[in-house]
């Protein structure tokens, strides 16, 4: 009989496949990429025709020698590697690897399947088709503008700050990105305002019911100051409240949408608080194959990089069918509305999904180690919920009248839990319903109390894993496979750290940032960023030449390299000598940068290995204790201000403070921007940092 190779990319699916394929069938894996560019020389020849020059990545000579024993035996090769451009390239890499397309006795065959059960592969291999160009030139030209941007720019980095730093096409943009978040915290100014609430009883209720204030029938009245506040108060004295309307209303809560890869990295971190990167390595493992108590190897959930939320129609099917047998006729949802999709998307993909509904969580727990429990559960609901009907909520709002103002009670309760049975995402949970007996028009409530409060606005929330990765999808950066990689590199380089889920930048993102954003604007410009990933994808789609991206973004990056180059001649980050004289060999330390920023090392290194941390004064009396205010750092490396004399002084603030006082309180004033603000917020004394010279 004619023996039958499959080439995959992950040992994992060796075994799950061949199980399926039976003894007519060798499986095999190439463990990812086989060739790429050299990482010694740029390895593209941008003399002629910008022509890759691929080499054999270094420890897969064994593999491809393996393969290729595996190919003489072979009649029909099978590349199966992954269903993305990704994937698509490895293949033809292999192709090319093991001289494939040279073989005239063999044929050559490209399969690949959305999921990893039985009925895919097998379904695949029945209808091959041969490799797509188009998608392999996405990747090529992916891969080189990546290249080009690594290669031309880190000696920079590495001569200006540290050696082993990178800047990255996509890693730059969402450092930018982390860093323009952090300017726009550090300069925000909080702003007072104040809420009212009228606790009301109803005759012979037992508990107050809490109506918010609203302004007057004729408008939305908010309350800026206590003098605003105090002025309502005493229109408020001696007024009865009364109903003035009731209202009864229906609300409905649509469904959510199955997973992409955006959206599954964010609810993990979410509910799970699971990293990107732990997402992606366990959603991995749930593709490739899980052994299942009863049912052997089998892959749980499809292809886990995608950006569409279309469901192939027998899967659809099989999750009505099996909402319906579990929860009721009633339960199903009608319409079609889940099967839209949005803007430009990989839709030869699905979303993400369970490759079987009626294997539930239940039935698969003891199988799963925990957190793959767990992810896998968090799938399953969000796809069986994204086939039943919408929750429906009885709603309930209330007018009431005192004087002039208005002030409103509203209450919610589920009448129908449709899709709710089964699923609430984490941002949705349901709001306390405020419970209250039944009222009409005309009702007048006795007054209990009414309780003012005193509230400041916030300024924008740092980035989080879950946040990043959501504003990137947003603006087009990356795509479904760079989310991850991204975040844990620009971590991995410690220029952001993590503490609370809260990504903050460190002294060394900051000079990497610095230096980006003042030689290469284009490359840390999040348009011109989305612009390339645009044109990447109509690469992919065989509208637009791979080359013809490549040739026109080099010579641009080119020019702005050499010209950094001149820039940065007579820029000096590192090394610069301190006053701090060596306590071992009596020498002046210079200032280096470290895994965490700035310290103090011997210039006579490695016969003198005396280190000492830097800390950097800004000339501003310490608050508390009168010392000096020094920089310093978190124990992950987010800076912060305090006392030289700590542990005696435990002055700190995130806020560089200033030689000001507040000339209102007398306490001290911090930097916002182009502000100075007073540290204490019940003051909120604020003035531009200008005004202080005149």
């Amino acid at each position: 009989m004619a023996k039958n190779l499959v080439i995959v990319e992950s040992p994992a699916k060796v075994k799950t496949i061949r199980k399926f394929l039976g003894t007519n069938y060798e499986v095999d894996a190439s463990n990812g990429h086989v060739r790429d560019l050299p990482k010694s020389t740029l390895g593209i020849d941008v003399e002629h025709d910008y022509e890759p020059k691929y080499i054999t990545i270094r420890g897969k000579g064994d593999i491809l020698s393996k393969l290729r024993k595996e190919v003489k035996k072979a009649d029909k090769i099978y590349l199966a590697t992954d269903p993305d451009r990704e994937g698509e390239a490895i293949s033809w890499h292999l192709m090319k690897a093991l001289k494939l397309d040279e073989l005239e006795d063999k044929k050559i065959y490209r399969v690949s399947f959305n999921e990893i059960t039985k009925t895919a592969v097998k379904n695949s291999l029945k209808s091959p088709r041969s490799i797509d160009m188009d998608l392999v030139d996405a990747q090529q030209a992916r891969r080189m503008l990546d290249r080009m941007v690594g290669y031309s720019i880190s000696p920079l980095l590495w001569a200006k700050v540290k050696r082993g730093l990178s800047a990255g096409r996509v890693q730059s943009v969402a450092l930018r990105m982390i860093c323009d978040r952090e300017d726009e915290i550090s300069a925000f100014i909080p702003e007072e305002y104040w809420t009212l609430e009228a606790e009301l009883m109803q005759p012979g209720g037992r508990k107050p019911m809490k109506a918010k204030f609203y302004g007057t029938c004729r408008e939305k009245v908010a309350i800026h100051k206590k003098e605003e506040l105090d002025q309502i108060l005493l229109k408020l004295e001696g007024q009865e409240y009364k109903v003035l309307e009731v209202k009864a209303g229906e609300r409905t809560k649509k469904p959510p949408i199955p997973f992409t890869t955006s959206t599954l990295q964010q609810e993990a971190s979410k509910v799970l608080n699971f990293s990107t990167q732990k997402t992606m390595r366990l959603a991995q493992q749930l593709y490739e194959g899980v052994d299942i108590k009863g049912h052997g190897t089998i892959g749980l959930i499809t292809y886990l990089r995608t950006d569409s939320t279309r469901i192939a129609e027998e899967a659809d099917g099989a999750a009505r069918k099996y909402v319906e047998e579990t929860y009721g006729e009633k339960y199903v949802l009608k319409s079609d509305y889940a099967r839209k999709n949005g803007a430009k998307i990989q839709d030869a993909h699905e979303a993400i999904r369970p490759t079987d509904i009626t294997l539930t969580p239940v039935l698969v727990k003891e199988s799963l180690q925990r957190d793959l429990f767990r992810l896998y559960q968090l799938i399953w609901k969000r796809f069986t919920a994204s086939r039943m009907q919408p929750a429906v909520y009885e709603t309930t709002s209330v007018k009431i009248g005192a004087g002039e103002y208005i002030f409103t009670l509203s209450a919610s309760k589920i009448a129908f839990d449709g899709f709710m049975s089964v699923y609430v995402q984490e941002d949705e949970k349901e709001e306390a319903n405020t419970l209250f007996g039944k009222l009409v028009q005309g009702d007048v409530l006795k007054l209990s109390q009414l309780v003012p409060g005193q509230h400041f606005t916030q300024p924008p929330a740092h980035y989080t894993e879950a946040s990043l990765v959501k504003a990137l999808e947003e603006q087009g950066i990356g795509r479904p496979s760079t989310y991850a990689p991204t975040i844990t590199t620009i971590l991995a380089r410690r220029y952001v750290t993590k503490e609370n889920k809260n990504l903050y930048v460190t002294e060394l993102g900051e000079a990497v940032n610095g230096i980006m954003k003042n030689c290469f604007p284009s490359i840390v410009d999040t348009s011109f960023t989305a612009n390339m990933e645009m044109l990447l994808d109509k690469v992919g789609d065989g509208s637009v030449k791979w080359k013809t991206v490549v040739e026109n973004f080099y010579p641009d990056l080119d020019e702005a390299v050499k010209t950094a180059q001149k820039t940065l001649e007579s820029v000096k980050i590192a090394d610069e000598v301190s006053d701090v004289i060596c306590d071992v060999c009596g020498r002046n330390m210079v200032i280096k940068y470290g895994p965490h920023g700035k310290f103090l090392a011997c210039p006579g290194f490695p016969d003198c290995k005396n280190t000492k941390p830097y800390l950097e004064k800004i000339g501003v009396p310490c608050p508390k204790c009168g010392g000096e205010v020094v920089i310093k750092k978190t124990k992950k490396g987010r800076r912060f201000f305090g006392c030289e004399n700590n542990p005696e002084c435990d002055f700190m603030s995130w806020q560089k403070p200033s030689l000001e006082k507040c000339p209102q309180c007398q306490g001290y004033m911090v930097e916002r921007g182009s502000k100075l603000v007073c540290a204490d917020e019940q003051c909120g004394y604020s003035m531009n940092m200008k005004s202080k010279k005149d």
